[in-house]
């Protein structure tokens, strides 16, 4: 795995008195405020995958990146922030348990030529329900990156809906919703070198932007 490309993993717990101060409320502000960690890349495509999960301390930010952010001004004196590179060694268990935030959805439906149907309800994403379809989804994941979900350890799930408000620079609105599913299992490596130029550093799903796809990854020895 020596062509891999590093991963930087960087965790920090931000009190609530920070987001009071930042008007933090959805998904959206903290896309934007983690782009912050990123300066000079402009019109760059997003590199990086976040989480966030509340914590005793405060709300702690996972972030999985290719390139090493930096501690962004808006992070308070009491707020904690710490980068590292994740050395391959990490990567080179067979099987991990793992904690998973996505967005399960079915693409836009095709007819047999190819094209998109003009139906406005089949051109949209659909969030995907149900254990059964939630455990298909993601062993279609696995498939197309480089693991298997391990049948003798139950795939655990749970479901929420993730409400958000776009505010562009130009003034406009947007509000949106997300099928938020937490996944809780256990998996093995089938072709290192995908799961992590894929799976790990890339995400799974979509909605990336808003918090989801990170594979949060326990060794199993």
């Amino acid at each position: 795995m020596s062509d891999a490309p590093t991963c930087w993993l960087t965790r920090a717990i931000i009190t609530p008195q920070t987001l009071f101060a930042q008007g933090i409320k959805d998904s959206y502000t903290w896309h934007q405020l983690v782009w912050q960690a990123f300066p000079g890349r402009d019109g760059l495509p997003r590199d990086f995958l976040t989480r966030l999960d509340d914590k005793t301390e405060g709300t702690q930010l996972l972030v999985v990146s290719h390139t090493e952010p930096v501690r962004p001004n808006w992070l308070s004196e009491t707020d904690s922030w710490e980068s590292k590179p994740i050395p391959p060694a990490y990567f080179q268990a067979r099987r991990y348990r793992i904690q998973l935030r996505a967005n399960p959805t079915h693409k836009p439906v095709k007819d047999q030529q190819g094209n998109y149907i003009a139906d406005a309800k089949k051109r949209k994403r659909r969030a995907i329900t149900g254990e059964a379809e939630l455990a298909a989804w993601l062993k279609r994941k696995g498939e197309s990156g480089g693991f298997r979900l391990v049948d003798s350890v139950p795939l655990e799930t749970w479901s929420e809906v993730q409400r958000f408000e776009k505010r562009p620079s130009n003034g406009s609105h947007h509000r949106g919703v997300h099928g938020v599913v937490d996944f809780s299992g256990v998996i093995e490596i089938t072709d290192p070198v995908l799961f992590l130029n894929v799976t790990f550093a890339k995400g799974i799903g979509s909605a990336k932007a808003f918090g989801l796809g990170l594979l949060v990854l326990a060794p199993i020895h």
